[in-house]
């Protein structure tokens, strides 16, 4: 799990419609039915379960056949009994009642409902690290302790394994830019929280424990889906067939898919992101900066993926008229500061969701020597008449702050690269002119410059700048 200043914000859905998603999950509606159906009849064992002997009729009531039929609606009832839509009246009697916590799943809020919902996952996640309750059975040790050791199971290990794909399959989800139903294949899940982040060739002892802990992550999700965290789908048991024999390699995206595919469902995401919060990481949402200044959202959405800080920016905006929020956003821009250049290219992507309201503010700072150029770019692009032509050492400044904040989003990306090539392509003097820029970021931007020009010739030429420059401002 990555340290908690670099989670993306998560996109979350309606509270109401999460709690839609919850009431429908299986593993809830089911203990919520059985929570209605017990009465002054219902006798419970020592451990709170249901008696044998009242099972079927359990099983019955919803709709449960088969020979899993009883243990599922014993696991429904276990649920009811852990959220409290059912408690136990009279332990020696073995009596129970319906529980107070059965009337917030019909008239309650809904976060009284997720948080019936929550305590469910709690339970189901528990169950989760458990091993199959066979193979407990055949390693009970004399005197009915169980040998852990002889099941090679940690219960520890295996929570943190569990919580660590799950924090990576979060990680991956509001990280993503793309459609919300991108599914996630299980053998790179599993490789995640397995393999070292410096290893480049996995051993064939590594390869062997991500195989194994496909093979558990393949039980747990499939437990895991009922409850609404994931839609998963299921390891192609053909691969499974000959326990001899090593599955080849898959080789297209078809292929892939028979491995597993697991995706978080925005019932997850919300589940997840409030485990991560109890667990004392900062976990922010899109639309926590939307009631606050200009300079929180410039300065919040920075390491923001592009899709999340152009939601952000949108429920922003959404709660200000355009000509204050662009004189807001202008303001917020200005400083010399490190962060500064990435912040007024977050103003530029800002400026660029506001509409032709927004022409006044950017014309009051077309003087101004970090707006100025920005201030232009808007105007053409939004098809402004009379817009004076920016003197050169403003073109080089914007140039250089401009390059500085992508430094600064993306590091030593592709588009930097292409962006550095343009750059001395056009200019044949462009280092002669740009060491002498009075930008805090000059020297650093020459030096990358330097760094990433593919031209050997060119890149000494970015570096000798970046010598000038530094030179110019220890004098």
């Amino acid at each position: 799990m990555s340290d908690s200043s670099t989670l993306p914000p998560a996109r979350l859905r309606p509270e109401a419609e999460l709690a839609r998603d919850a009431l429908s999950t299986p593993v809830l509606s089911r203990a919520a039915r059985l929570a209605r159906w017990a009465g002054p009849d219902t006798r419970v064992d020592a451990g709170g379960g249901l008696v044998e002997e009242q099972l079927p009729a359990a099983a019955e009531l919803l709709g449960l056949t088969g020979d899993d039929a009883a243990a599922y609606a014993s696991e429904a009832w276990r649920i009811a009994v852990d959220t409290g839509l059912v408690e136990i009246t009279d332990e020696e009697e073995g009596t129970v009642t319906t529980g107070e916590d059965l009337a917030l799943l019909t008239g309650g809020s809904p976060q009284d409902v997720l948080g019936v919902w929550l305590t469910a996952l709690e339970t189901v996640l528990a169950d989760a690290s458990v091993p199959d309750l066979d193979d407990l059975v055949d390693a009970m040790a004399e005197g009915g302790e169980v040998d852990l050791s002889s099941l090679g199971w940690d219960p520890e290990s295996e929570a943190e394994l569990l919580d660590g794909v799950l924090g990576n399959l979060y990680l991956l989800t509001v990280g993503e830019e793309g459609p919300d139903d991108t599914a996630v294949p299980l053998p790179a899940l599993a490789a995640s929280v397995i393999v070292p982040g410096d290893m480049t060739e996995p051993t064939n002892d590594v390869l062997e424990q991500v195989s194994d802990a496909m093979m558990r992550l393949d039980d747990q999700f499939r437990l895991l889906e009922p409850i609404g965290l994931v839609t998963y789908r299921p390891v192609d048991e053909a691969l499974m067939t000959d326990a001899d024999e090593e599955p080849a390699a898959p080789v297209d995206e078809t292929d892939v898919a028979r491995y597993g595919m697991v995706r978080l469902t925005p019932l997850g995401l919300y589940g997840l992101r409030t485990r991560l919060l109890e667990a004392g990481f900062e976990v922010p949402v899109v639309g926590d900066l939307a009631d606050k200044g200009a300079d929180a959202l410039l300065d919040g959405t920075a390491s923001f993926p592009p899709a999340s800080a152009h939601a952000e920016t949108e429920l922003w905006l959404a709660r200000r008229e355009p000509l204050a929020a662009a004189r807001e956003l202008l303001a917020a821009a200005r400083g010399s500061d490190p962060g500064a250049p990435l912040r007024r290219l977050r103003c530029q992507q800002a400026l660029s969701l506001v509409g032709a309201g927004a022409e006044p503010a950017l014309r009051e700072v077309l003087g101004d020597a970090e707006l100025g150029g920005l201030a232009r770019v808007w105007l053409t692009e939004h098809g402004a008449r009379d817009v004076p032509a920016p003197p050169q050492e403003m073109v080089f400044w914007l140039t250089i702050d401009t390059v500085a904040a992508q430094l600064a989003a993306e590091g030593n990306s592709e588009e930097l690269r292409a962006l550095v090539q343009g750059l001395a392509r056009q200019h044949s003097g462009f280092f002669d002119t740009a060491w002498r820029v009075e930008h805090p970021a000059t020297a650093d931007v020459l030096e990358a410059m330097g760094r990433l020009h593919p031209d050997k010739k060119v890149a000494k030429e970015a570096r000798k700048a970046a010598f000038k420059a530094r030179s110019q401002q220890g004098g």
